[in-house]
């Protein structure tokens, strides 16, 4: 027997979040940046009670997984949560990442929000890399027309990635 799903908000903050889950990299770490946005429902309004999750490799592009012999850069976990606050806003401390084969570098990102009945899942991909994001074949299976909210801005202390959950400038999504 089936039953109905449930949303997976909005009581991501009660147990989900841990203290260090926005530190993917330790504010000493070599080329630690921030990553920084909004999430935004339908309306444009921000949404203050979402999560968001990432996953990348470390600058050289290896991860901190059992199956990969190389292992990652010592101080770095690969893997970040961070729930959005009042005014639906995130900030995750991490590495740029290196690019896997084939691949340009890029973070993989999960939101959760109130209202989504799973979560939604993207990429961030980074301006300085255009040639690489010009062969990467996720990105360019994108439309030409929304790759641009697949790409985070420079900003003084690393990038600024806003999520929109629906409406104009939606965030593309995949399904995974």
């Amino acid at each position: 027997m089936s039953t109905p799903s449930q949303t997976v908000g909005p009581y991501l903050s009660l147990g989900l979040p841990w203290d260090d889950g926005p530190t993917v990299a330790g504010a000493d770490t070599p080329g630690a940046v921030w990553i920084r946005g909004v999430v935004y429902d339908g309306a444009g309004a921000p949404v203050p009670d979402g999560l968001i999750e990432t996953w990348q490799a470390d600058p050289h592009g290896r991860f901190d997984h059992p199956d990969d012999p190389r292992g990652a850069q010592p101080g770095f976990r690969g893997f970040g949560r961070c729930p959005t606050d009042d005014e639906g806003a995130y900030g995750i401390r991490t590495v740029l990442p290196g690019a896997l084969p084939g691949e340009a570098p890029h973070i993989d990102v999960s939101v959760f929000a109130r209202g989504l009945l799973h979560r939604v899942v993207t990429r961030i991909y980074f301006p300085e890399h255009a040639e690489a994001n010009a062969a990467d074949p996720v990105l360019t299976s994108v439309p030409a027309q929304r790759r641009d909210t697949l790409i985070a801005t420079r900003t003084e202390d690393g990038y600024r990635f806003d999520v929109r959950l629906q409406g104009e400038g939606e965030t593309v999504f995949f399904d995974v």
